[in-house]
């Protein structure tokens, strides 16, 4: 009898972690849904003029109308795009009547880094954005060959003579040019594969109790 109710109360245990863990990625799932959806619903919602000194997170996502005149100056950011291949994304200075920011212009492919583009006074709607971007392994800008690893806000800004204040845009700014929109693809949410897991693993787990506990009795009826 002791083996059978410890071998009960093992699986019983274990299977009630496994499901407990289950039911909180359950959780964390159902919470990340709703902050993507309120990211989306952010970055679609209507631009207004860029705030003189924006805040990093009330102010992330926030959609964008500028008019102004494009400099010249560029920043070329080595990325890959999905389906397309490697590229670079464009980053210039962007002087408004309050202040000069830094916009995201978009995707070039390798041939096209050093084509001329377009200039002067346009207007532009995107989104306010400070990717992290930066960590350990993020090699040092080629400065001479004017190839970036990353939009690092720390500096790029610098080189351009903006403030740090980036701007990606949804709208062309060049016929050549493709824009990247920010979007929360790029934004982790494997709770949904969590939970298959942790769910998937207490099936498991009540099976193999279920055959530990036919094998124990099934022992102990021999032994008798």
């Amino acid at each position: 009898m002791g083996r059978v109710l410890f071998t009960l109360i093992f699986g019983l245990t274990g299977l009630a972690i496994l499901v407990s863990l289950g039911m909180w990625q359950l959780q964390r799932l159902t919470w990340k849904e709703g902050v993507l959806a309120d990211i989306e619903a952010r970055i679609s919602a209507d631009p207004v003029s860029v705030p003189l000194g924006p805040d990093p997170i009330s102010d992330r996502y926030l959609p964008v109308h500028l008019t102004g005149e494009m400099l010249e100056g560029e920043v070329h950011v080595l990325v890959s795009v999905k389906q397309v291949g490697p590229g670079y994304r464009i980053l210039a200075p962007f002087v408004t009547q309050d202040q000069t920011l830094l916009v995201d212009r978009g995707f070039v492919a390798l041939e096209d880094k050093d084509t001329p583009r377009q200039i002067g006074e346009m207007e532009i709607i995107g989104n306010l954005h400070w990717p992290d971007e930066i960590d350990e392994y993020t090699p040092d800008p080629d400065i001479d060959a004017n190839i970036w690893f990353a939009r690092d806000l720390n500096v790029v800004p610098a080189v351009l003579g903006t403030e740090p204040i980036l701007v990606i845009a949804k709208s062309k700014t060049d016929p050549n040019v493709t824009p990247l929109p920010v979007d929360t693809n790029g934004i982790p949410n494997d709770h949904l594969q969590y939970v298959v897991t942790w769910f998937g693993l207490a099936l498991v787990w009540a099976g193999m109790s279920v055959y530990f506990l036919w094998r124990t009795r099934a022992a102990k009826r021999a032994e008798s």
